[in-house]
């Protein structure tokens, strides 16, 4: 089955659990669940968090950006498009394409933007054969 990873703010904690609960429930394998984290303490706990965070980005055969995300889940996203990987960008509001605050980055071929609710972001990447 296929891998995937979601990318999103810690404040997003709750709905990223939701998110891969659905995903794993459908049989999808999730690379790595950095919710069980606590905010990192000392630059080497931030060193380990972000190799094992880089390491399941690369090892997803897809992305999953749930917005509103921070500068490490931008991060991820350019790590997964610089690997050509599938990223689906989903936010409950249309502030993906507002042009005064978008990035060019989402408006990729590669990027998939999903606007409106968990079950659509869920339906959509079930329905993508991912």
């Amino acid at each position: 089955m296929r891998k995937f990873y979601v990318a999103s703010s810690f404040q997003n904690q709750e709905t990223v659990r939701i998110v891969s609960r659905q995903l794993k429930d459908q049989g999808y394998i999730q690379t790595y669940d950095w919710t069980k984290n606590k905010r990192a303490s000392t630059f080497e706990e931030l060193k380990e968090v972000g190799q094992a965070e880089k390491t399941a980005v690369m090892e997803a055969d897809f992305l999953i950006v749930l917005l509103p995300a921070g500068k490490g889940s931008h991060i991820e996203f350019g790590i997964a498009l610089g690997q050509g990987k599938k990223i689906f960008l989903y936010s409950h509001n249309n502030e993906v394409n507002n042009f005064e605050t978008t990035s060019t980055f989402y408006h990729l071929s590669e990027v998939e933007k999903v606007i409106g609710t968990i079950d659509d972001l869920i339906e959509k990447v079930i329905n993508s054969k991912c």
